[in-house]
């Protein structure tokens, strides 16, 4: 839990502190005042990096350095710094330890729902991909080096393929070791994919009030017990075929999430209202995922999430909130408030650029 927060030359913001509740925080502002920016300026914190932009987009346009401070309800202090000049650089500091990169172990868990994960229904496979592999690197020790070394094979290999039909002695390596690390992904994802479609179900109903059949199914090429012999299998002879697209086409790189409403495929079966019903859904799973596998409670970020749900189904959504610390941005802090019988910690925002 995070106490407060202070930020310096970070977006929109050249120095500012605000104090944080430890249950429900309404940031408020008009459009276009920074409660996105303080809203990234908190995952920035949690989790090393934000979710929209590199690091030399976070540092206040023409300063050289943005930092972020924050004491956790522990009373330990966190620090974020990011150099823009001389040379680029990020470091971190935690009670005045300082690292240069973050492992699981750093990292505050943390949930974001924002506009733009709509299209975790609607948009291209590697959206879904990039959905799974996200949560499983909150939540299980090493996926994040898994997920690394798996895409660096991948380039390998890639690289290879596009010079123009190498030698079988130099792709054989590099088919084997994307193999195994397959393997290793496709297993992992499939254990996460089938927590998920347990309880989806339910969560979706509770939020709806329908009587929708939901399913999440991971269509992986092959069962995992027999993925990496299989994928090798193919690599091998699909060697040409490879070269002349000049990029490799099998392996968990190109499968998919298929999302299922009453067994038709969500982005052509749900409207918008139950599509961004369905996306929350997922990311209260994310919440009891998260707090069960690594035994801390998540923090819960939500941009403008009110704004589409009627009545019922954010009086539903206030229930799954209570037990987090949660931060919901809006530009009418009246629609949020009114479904919350505690006392709410308000974050006025005013315009400031």
């Amino acid at each position: 839990m995070i106490a407060d927060i202070r930020l310096q030359n970070f977006r929109s913001y050249a120095d500012a502190s605000f104090e944080l509740g430890p249950s429900i925080n309404i940031i408020v502002g008009p459009n276009a005042s920074g409660k996105t920016n303080l809203l990234e300026a908190l995952l920035v914190l949690a989790r090393g990096s934000s979710y929209r932009a590199s690091d030399n987009e976070l540092v206040a346009f023409n300063k050289p350095w943005a930092r972020l401070d924050a004491h956790l309800s522990n009373n330990s202090l966190r620090t974020v710094k990011i150099i823009q000049k001389p040379q680029p650089a990020k470091s971190f500091e935690f009670d005045s330890k300082t690292l240069k990169r973050l492992n699981l172990d750093h990292t505050l868990p943390v949930v974001l729902f924002e506009p733009n994960h709509l299209s975790l229904l609607s948009g291209q496979p590697e959206i879904r991909r990039a959905y799974i592999d996200e949560l499983l690197e909150q939540t299980v020790l090493g996926y994040s080096g898994l997920r690394r070394e798996y895409r660096r094979a991948l380039a390998q290999r890639n690289s290879l393929l596009k010079k123009g039909h190498p030698a079988q002695s130099q792709l054989f390596p590099w088919n084997v070791r994307l193999s195994e690390l397959a393997g290793q992904v496709v297993r992992q994802r499939n254990e996460l994919v089938s927590t998920l479609n347990n309880k989806i179900g339910a969560t979706y109903l509770d939020l709806a009030h329908g009587s929708t059949k939901i399913n999440l199914v991971y269509r992986a090429t092959w069962e995992a017990e027999n993925y990496q012999s299989n994928l090798l299998k193919k690599l091998e002879t699909s060697t040409e075929t490879d070269i002349w697209r000049g990029f490799t086409g099998s392996g968990p790189h190109r499968e998919d999430l298929a999302v299922l409403f009453n067994n038709h495929p969500a982005q052509e079966a749900a409207s918008r209202g139950e599509a961004r019903t369905l996306v929350l859904g997922l990311k209260i799973l994310e919440l009891e995922i998260i707090k069960t596998n690594r035994g801390i409670t998540p923090l819960l970020l939500m941009d403008d999430v009110f704004s589409e749900l009627d009545g019922a189904r954010r009086r539903a959504l206030t229930n799954y909130l209570k037990p987090y610390q949660t931060f919901i941005t809006t530009t009418d802090a009246d629609v949020v408030v009114q479904n919350f019988t505690e006392t709410c910690n308000i974050l006025p925002i005013v315009k400031h650029y």
